[in-house]
């Protein structure tokens, strides 16, 4: 499990490429801002523009977001992971990456 502070850059791409909607528990593509806005309008939300910029800022819709997106599935990075049970901090792959996050992302994108 990765985590840490992805940039507006590559919240944007993921939402584009790999994004996809919890609809009555079903896969949805998100290739229509109507489904965003039939979900979030009352929210705000309208589009995938608020969406990225609702999970880049951590806004007050967060949580509300999170329920509404399908878990993005990404590919392994090039060369694999390296020590899978180490943190990140002690030369492995899990844990907290904090900026770094944005590099891992490109590689598995």
């Amino acid at each position: 499990m990765e985590c840490g502070y992805p940039n507006l850059k590559n919240v944007k791409e993921l939402i584009y490429k790999k994004g996809y909607a919890k609809i009555e528990g079903q896969k949805v593509p998100l290739t229509d801002n109507n489904i965003i806005e039939q979900a979030l309008g009352k929210h705000g939300i309208m589009c995938i523009e608020d969406l990225v910029h609702e999970i880049a800022n951590v806004g007050p819709h967060f949580k509300e977001i999170l329920s509404f997106l399908w878990p993005f599935a990404l590919n392994k990075p090039a060369g694999g992971f390296q020590g899978k049970k180490k943190l990140y901090k002690e030369g492995g792959d899990a844990g907290n990456r904090e900026d770094k996050i944005n590099e891992l992302i490109s590689k598995m994108n």
